[in-house]
Parts: structure tokens; sequence; C-alpha cells
């Protein structure tokens, strides 16, 4: 048993390899130091990867530390190869650690790296038998990777597009329009159902379960209710976003506290604990109630205030500070508006950057 260990990698993005890395090392050490090294030419902040892998790793033996890392790679560089583990050793001794006792990597170059702090060298499957995935697979194609890669960077990774607007605006239209659109390029796009519509199909049951002869009218609502639905929104989404790096979703939680102002009052706020862990967006899409007839389905009852829904969202999303686009016109103008958007931005979530000096992992006969 180790006392100290470390390991260091990108971690661009953290995957399944690099935590079965970090694993093996913490059940054969004390203590184990991650070093996450990023360099500013990444397109995913050092401080994200580093709170990835301290959320996969809470509660362990596992320390994770963030270490801004400019200097080119060159392993043929003994300056280099000094100035790279002289950052390494000062990130440790920053955090108190002084000696280490073990190196674990899944790199030939972790044997020089141990010798330089007089460490041993545990190699941990080299050929990625194990999981066969590496850092430049997930960027060469996320989407194919994305099971691969851990569970708290998928949700700070996937691209998140809500629609929203006030009733019979045309939402659920533009929301399966898309997810089929882009279903091709993302097999695993899942649906993110509009929880308030289910919550209020049962609560409705329950009500004529003792008033036979209830209408939607007679329906009470409470802060309560839309505590429930705003949470239960907040799941589904985030459940959308473990299976595929593409989120394209009916309403979210921000939207339930303007369904809760609609149906309770100014005063109510419910469903403002949710707004404490509403996951990172990207875009928020308008739909515009102008040009579009009211359908009623039995179930809606705001055709005379869609006028005012409309600007409580553009409002809203103001004034929190989300980037948002009213998409009008007829089906085939909200979907060209759409599709151009979020095309540029799946480019650019998409587009891992890299420094010349960076290096390619490619493994035999490799699938994901």
């Amino acid at each position: 048993m180790f006392n100290q260990s470390m390991v260091i990698g990108k971690f661009y993005p953290p995957h399944a390899g690099h935590a079965h890395l970090i694993a093996t090392a913490a059940t054969q050490s004390r203590k184990v130091a991650v070093l996450v090294l990023g360099n500013r030419f990444e397109s995913i902040t050092v401080a994200e990867r580093a709170t990835w892998l301290a959320a996969e790793f809470e509660d362990t033996n596992v320390q994770v530390i963030a270490m801004p890392n400019d200097c080119p790679e060159d392993y043929h560089s003994g300056e280099i190869w000094k100035a790279q583990n002289e950052l390494m050793r000062l990130a440790l001794k920053s955090h108190g650690i002084r000696a280490i006792d073990a190196v674990f990597s899944s790199e030939e170059y972790g044997t020089q790296l141990a010798e330089y702090f007089s460490a041993e060298h545990v190699l941990v499957d080299l050929s990625r038998a194990t999981y066969p995935v590496s850092g430049t697979l997930c960027r060469d194609d996320l989407g194919a990777a994305w099971p691969y890669v851990i569970a708290p960077a998928r949700q700070g990774l996937a691209t998140r597009v809500i629609i929203v607007g006030a009733e019979s605006t045309g939402t659920t239209t533009l929301t399966k329009a898309l997810m089929e659109h882009y279903r091709p390029r993302f097999p695993r796009i899942a649906d993110v159902p509009e929880y308030g519509r289910d919550y209020t199909y049962r609560k409705f049951d329950a009500l004529r379960a003792d008033k036979p002869d209830a209408v939607l009218a007679d329906m009470v609502w409470t802060a309560r209710d839309f505590s429930v639905i705003a949470t239960r929104q907040n799941e589904l989404e985030n459940a959308a976003a473990a299976a595929c790096p593409l989120v394209i979703a009916d309403t979210d939680s921000l939207a339930t506290t303007l369904w809760e102002r609609f149906y309770v009052g100014e005063r109510s706020y419910g469903s403002y604990n949710a707004m404490d862990h509403l996951p990172r967006r990207d875009l928020y899409l308008i739909t515009d109630h102008d040009g579009v007839a009211f359908e009623d389905d039995g179930w809606r009852e705001g055709e005379h205030r869609r006028a005012e829904m409309t600007e409580w969202f553009k409002e809203t999303l103001t004034a929190e500070g989300h980037s948002w686009i009213l998409v009008t016109g007829n089906h085939e103008r909200r979907m060209k508006t759409a599709t151009e958007i979020i095309d540029l931005i799946l480019a650019q979530r998409n587009g891992f950057t890299s420094p010349p000096w960076a290096t390619r992992t490619v493994l035999d006969g490799a699938t994901v």
C-alpha cells in the first residue's frame, strides 16, 4: 500500500479510462493526488475538468489539483522534461505534498516521470483494453464516445437548447422537429417530457376522484405543486444530457417559475428552489405567439394572455442573462432560424482546440 500516489493528465475530456486509472491508484494508496494539467489553447478550462473529476471522486481518498500548464511538450528534450516536472512538483507542494511514493499512469513515459520524483511507476492498462477510449477519440467524435465520458463531464459538456413559449405557440412542434433533424447525427438524443403536463393530468384525476363533476378551472395550484414540477424537470433534462451530448427540451424549470406566477401569483416561489440547480444553458428559443392560431386541446386556459406570457419570457431571460432568440414566422422559417444557430453552437462546443505540440492517442482496433 502506497502512502501518497500521483496521477497526471490533461483529462481533455475526462473519460472512463481516466476514472479506471485513478480508481486503481486509489485502491492501492492511502492518498492520491490527481494533477489536471491543461493549457490556454484548449477549449475546456482546467477548472472545469478539475471540477468534474472532483465530483466523480467525491468523498474518496482522491485529491484533485488544477494546474495551468502552458509549457510545450517534447518527450525528447531534457529541458522541457525539467520544466514540466517542476511545474508538477510545485503544484503538489502548494497543496502540502512534498513526497510521492508512486506514479500511476497508462503511458510509457510514466517510468521517466516516476524517476524524477524518486517514486515507483505503476503501469495501468497500457493497451486500453479495459476501456477502449482515449481523449483523442472523445475529441474526434464526442457523440460516439459519449457513454465513456464521466457522468459529471457529460452534464457540463452537453449542449442544451431550451424551447419555451406561451400556450399553443408551437413549442412542442418545434422541439419534435429539431430532435428529428438532429437524430441522424445524435442517435441517442433523448426526449425531455414536459413534466408539468403529466402532473396536471394526475392532479386533475385526483380532483375528479373526489369531485366527479369538477372542471379544469376548479383545480387549485400551490407552491408545492410547482416545487415538485420544477425539480423533476431538472432531473429529466439531466437524464437526457447523460444520454446524449445534445439536449433539446420543450420547457425547463425556469419556465416553471413563470407558470407558477401565471397560476398562483407574484408571491409564490415554490419552483424557485430548483433554480439553484438550473443546468448550464447554451440557448433559449422563444416561440412567438404572433400569427399562430390558438388550438384548445382541452387543457389550455391562456389564450387571452399569450402576449403577456411571451413578454414574461423575454423579460425573465434577459434579466437572468441568458442567450435567447424569438423564433417567429412559419414552421420552415422557425426551423431555419433554430438550426443555423444550433449548428454553430455545436461546432463551437464540440470543436476541441489543441496547441500544435499536442499528441494524439490512437488505439489499435479500438471502437467507441
